[in-house]
């Protein structure tokens, strides 16, 4: 793509291509490129053909275990009953994607507007990582045209299962609203936009609560079963606390990772305010972050102290708990410590990928490695239902580059009297952060379409 505009491809990034030509909604779907250049483009790009690859053996896959049942794909038994579906898919989904109520509370309820370059980043991390969470779910129980049944005609109030699938969907319609600004400004829909901003702060607020309530409600579901999860990674008091203070540095990392990955792979799509921001705001949200793991932290020494299961510490799991505390908690805490202090970004960066990944092992060893910790047999995932978590995560990438290519998030949309910040040349990444920072105005009022001006 980068190619292909130094040859003077307009991308588009405003409603008019040209005075009195506007774009056609295939024009856009194509970003500005004809359908040649477009098939070009894509067959270029290697990693298109790992997606090939990986889509012709594992949507098959995924299509027979809807055909053959659950037992044709995992190992599953009424001993293990979480696979790599629920163990992966839903439990490490879903605290990655708690950016979006993190960065729509900073930015609309404590008025940080400063991070609002990377507050839709945040906003889409939050919504499609919920929305593939379901995706795994729904892979896992099977009868999705059954999904509103438990929803709407089988009431269960006092289960927490049935909390958390009102929470997640809940949650869904409001991060859809949150997201749906960008595709207002895309499909030239002022109107929507103006009448979505004026129920933000209560959209933001019920994100706040939604979020908070189902992060905490996937620990508890662990609390049905005392005694199957290894005691260093279960409390009964402090199991809902656990996953929701380690959401808020998953979910943080979670937009570092992202925009850095954007910044490098999508420059043409990145405009002056984006890539002039990105250091100095991943330092500010890498500080969240580093508060988040020095209170999961504590709150987990608490859990221990509070349990007495300081025994468990010089057995075999012992050693995998501590493994999984040094270099998911404790190695990225000490390397945001020093990125941070000394402006080192690279370092800030990787801490941020360290923190993913703890997170990622917490909760598979919560939910499939340490369970049933007792048993003289563990469960070995079946070749095809790791084929199939593939497959969905890859789905999952290609929905996340569509939308970030198209719809602006990590560039502004502007009307057509104004300059095409998308094109500016890209400035070489900074390792350090530059002498001073760099003053960011109040974004609302910047580059907003005459229409909706009035």
């Amino acid at each position: 793509m980068k190619s292909l505009i130094s040859l003077g491809i307009k991308t588009v990034d405003s409603h008019e291509k040209e005075p009195g030509r506007p774009w056609t909604l295939t024009e856009k779907l194509l970003l500005g490129l004809t359908p040649q250049q477009y098939l070009l483009q894509a067959v270029r790009n290697p990693f298109n053909w790992f997606l090939a690859v990986v889509f012709a053996i594992g949507i098959p896959i995924l299509l027979g275990r809807f055909v053959f049942g659950l037992s044709w794909v995992t190992h599953s038994s009424n001993d293990y009953p979480w696979g790599m579906f629920l163990g992966f898919g839903l439990f490490a989904m879903v605290p990655l994607s708690s950016s979006g109520f993190q960065m729509g509370t900073a930015c609309e309820v404590f008025g940080r507007h400063d991070l609002e370059p990377l507050e839709r980043i945040g906003l889409l991390n939050g919504l499609l990582g919920y929305f593939f969470a379901v995706v795994y779910l729904l892979a896992d129980l099977g009868q999705p045209w059954r999904l509103p049944y438990p929803m709407v005609v089988s009431f269960g109030p006092a289960a927490v299962l049935f909390l958390v699938a009102w929470h997640v969907s809940t949650y869904l319609s409001v991060q859809v609203a949150e997201v749906s600004t960008s595709f207002f400004e895309w499909i030239g829909f002022p109107a929507g936009k103006r009448a979505v901003r004026k129920i933000t702060l209560g959209l933001t607020v019920a994100g706040i609560i939604l979020s908070t309530l189902h992060q905490g409600a996937l620990g508890a579901l662990f609390t049905y079963a005392p005694g199957k999860v290894h005691p260093l990674w279960y409390s009964s008091s402090f199991q809902w606390l656990h996953f929701f203070v380690s959401s808020l540095p998953g979910g943080l990392c979670m937009v570092i990772a992202v925009s850095t990955i954007a910044s490098r792979t999508m420059t043409w799509r990145c405009d002056e305010r984006f890539r002039q921001n990105l250091d100095r705001l991943t330092v500010s949200i890498a500080k969240g972050a580093a508060m988040g793991l020095a209170t999961y932290l504590t709150i987990k020494l608490i859990g221990i102290a509070h349990d007495n299961e300081w025994a468990y510490l010089a057995t075999g799991w012992g050693a995998w708990f501590l493994l999984e505390i040094g270099a998911g908690v404790i190695l990225p805490l000490g390397l945001f410590a020093y990125g941070i202090r000394n402006q080192k970004l690279p370092v800030i960066r990787f801490a941020a990928f360290t923190t993913i990944f703890g997170v990622v092992l917490n909760r598979v060893n919560t939910a499939m490695i340490t369970f049933n910790w007792k048993l003289p047999y563990r469960e070995i995932p079946h070749w095809r239902e790791a084929v199939i978590c593939l497959t969905i995560f890859c789905i999952y990438l290609v929905v996340y580059r569509f939308i970030l290519y198209r719809l602006p998030i990590l560039y502004q949309w502007r009307s057509q009297e104004e300059p095409a910040l998308a094109h500016a040349p890209a400035r070489e990444t900074q390792h350090t952060m530059p002498a001073e920072p760099i003053a960011v105005p109040a974004y609302r009022s910047r580059l907003v379409p005459e229409t909706e001006k009035a």
